[in-house]
């Protein structure tokens, strides 16, 4: 299938055409024709599935056909997201599909002067992109109504509950009309997310890509046991191959983030930290850095990280493994993103092997171990790890999983899980 076939109109095929895009992806694919319907929809899709893409053209579209555009004196949709970075790049992609209509957005968040954000509010627009604190500060200081809301989107539901942001959220719903087309978007259903979209949706149309848990089907994997006082100098190694050109690196804390920044710098590896300590602009300046390719490396916190968006990304690294294992799943998606290949590896210590082990149970697959890289986990460590029979192990040529480089006597056997090595 192609956009021509999903009935859009002619200035957002024009949009696409110009952004490259001509096939949709399955949730674009699905989602496009329910929302033109003006239906209301259950969302269950990964990190880097075309999820923004999938709400904001029958948005642009609902609009321009409600003519929406000619009057920009209320709000008429509100796209509710938890992270700064989300919302700036959600912005960016309705300008890009929308370049050819006249309709006008903006975006709001906190850590930054009000003052610019309420004049583009009081010229008036059709889409307010928001974060939730923000949202609430302008609503009771008077400069947002949303009663006219005809579209509201909550986007990444599941992140709002681990951020806390769940009561703001119920308050800005308790504000909206009950007359509305509700979009709810989650990477994952846990119970009260669940619960939420039971009270939020009317009659929705349900539509589930990928299951919960499941690792982008491009990403290749690889794990590296290793000591944690020896992560450091794995890092170092694995970033001499010349094919690792962008690296996401997460780390758990914002001080690990900021301590592998300076180790990186100092074997002069270029790299930038973004998380929840760093100002708006260093953050959006980091990632600039990165996606213009002045710097090789990023190193990120899970929540700083949600928003990132990088077509060429090659490389994801898992510096310290996740404590939640869904969330290893929308690490390595910011690689592979968009039927593109990408690369994951993950350095696991002793303290971390049960987290690990609950990511195999969870993602049921066969992640290769690396094996003959020069800082293998002592033996102290490797008798905690319960590893498969002889017929799984496997002969890989390179010991940096994913590249081209390394000598042929390196060799990766496969971490317990089921299923096949991705």
């Amino acid at each position: 299938m192609t956009f021509n076939e999903l009935n859009l109109i002619e200035p957002i095929l024009k949009a696409l055409e110009t952004e490259g895009y001509k096939t949709p992806t399955p949730i674009q694919e699905q989602s496009i024709p329910i929302l033109l319907k003006r239906k209301d929809l259950l969302g269950c899709a990964q990190t880097g599935t075309g999820k923004t893409a999938a709400f904001a053209i029958p948005i642009l579209q609902i609009l321009h056909e409600e003519h929406a555009e000619r009057t920009h004196k209320n709000i008429k949709t509100l796209i509710l997201t938890p992270t700064r970075e989300l919302a700036i790049q959600i912005g960016e992609s309705f300008a890009a599909y929308g370049r050819n209509l006249r309709i006008r957005h903006t975006v709001i968040f906190g850590g930054v002067p009000q003052g610019a954000q309420v004049q583009a509010l009081n010229r008036g627009v059709d889409i307010l992109i928001a974060t939730p604190g923000r949202l609430l500060d302008l609503m009771n200081q008077g400069y947002i109504n949303i009663k006219d809301i005809s579209i509201f989107v909550l986007d990444e539901a599941d992140r709002m509950l681990d951020m806390g942001f769940i009561h703001d959220v119920k308050r800005v719903v308790a504000k909206l009309p009950q007359k509305r087309q509700t979009l709810f978007f989650s990477a994952t259903m846990p119970p009260e997310i669940q619960k939420l979209s039971t009270t939020l949706l009317h009659n929705a149309e349900t539509v589930t890509v990928t299951p919960p848990a499941t690792t982008a089907e491009l990403v290749e994997q690889s794990v590296y046991f290793v000591d944690k006082k020896d992560k450091r100098q794995l890092l170092t190694h694995v970033l001499r191959d010349p094919a690792m050109k962008m690296v996401l690196v997460f780390t758990r804390t914002k001080h690990g983030a900021d301590k592998v920044v300076k180790d990186l710098q100092k074997v002069d590896i270029t790299a930038e930290a973004i998380h929840g300590n760093k100002s708006q602009n260093a953050r959006q300046r980091a990632l600039s850095n990165f996606k213009e390719g002045r710097i090789r490396v990023l190193v990120a916190t899970d929540i700083a990280a949600r928003g990132i968006d990088v077509d060429l990304l090659s490389h994801v690294i898992n510096y310290e493994i996740p404590e939640v294992p869904e969330t290893y799943v929308h690490r390595i998606g910011r690689t592979g993103r968009a039927g593109a290949s990408g690369t994951a590896l993950s350095f696991c210590d002793e303290e971390e092997m049960q987290d690990w082990r609950n990511i195999l149970k969870i993602t049921a697959q066969k992640i290769p171990v690396v094996e003959g890289h020069p800082y293998p986990m002592s033996q102290s460590g490797q008798i905690t790890i319960n590893l498969p029979k002889n017929k799984d192990v496997v002969r890989r040529p390179n010991a940096v999983a994913g590249s081209n480089g390394g000598n042929n006597n390196n060799r990766r056997r496969f971490s317990n899980g089921g299923g096949r090595a991705r």
